[in-house]
């Protein structure tokens, strides 16, 4: 087992796990699992209320980062400006494309189902799934640029819908 990921993520370091969206490292510990010593970021995921337990030696394989830079953000806005591309696949299809892209953990593939998603008020009526999709797309979305901004969540939302309803006029 090699300890160089150590050097990458400590503790207090907000970190993006692809299927939770942004958390803070708590603690790195040692336990021993199935008789075999580990070493483990304990992240914190406060909105959730979860915390979770990843070997580090497997961090950069499960696909954790550490937050985007803000040009990276600025990148991300600016795709949400961009016009929808919504495919003429079944939306079975389409859904599982955008669950792929949110669980990516990769803020321009999440900012591209936000912007994908988003339905102005004289657009027609979103299905309980779109919204569904739409919502945890926007959240992660408005998590880290919030962690990145260093502002809280509200107003990182207000920054996002901002620029949504930019596009929309």
């Amino acid at each position: 087992m090699t300890k160089t990921k150590k050097a990458e993520f400590r503790p207090n370091d907000y970190v993006v796990y692809p299927a939770h969206g942004v958390g803070q490292i708590v603690s790195i510990e040692e336990q021993e699992i199935a008789g075999i010593p580990l070493e483990l970021f304990v992240i914190s995921f406060e909105k959730d209320k979860m915390t979770l337990r990843v070997p580090t030696n497997k961090a950069s394989e499960v696909g954790m980062r550490s937050l985007s830079t803000p040009d990276v953000v600025s990148k991300a806005m600016a795709t949400l400006k961009g016009k929808a591309k919504v495919k003429r696949a079944m939306w079975s299809r389409r859904a599982q494309e955008y669950e792929q892209k949110i669980n990516s953990g990769d803020l321009i593939s999440i900012a591209e189902v936000v912007r994908d998603l988003h339905r102005t008020d004289d657009q027609r009526e979103q299905s309980y799934s779109e919204r569904q999709l739409y919502e945890a797309a926007l959240e992660r979305l408005t998590r880290e640029v919030a962690a990145v901004s260093g502002a809280d969540e509200a107003a990182a939302q207000k920054q996002v819908d901002e620029v949504l309803v930019s596009r929309a006029a």
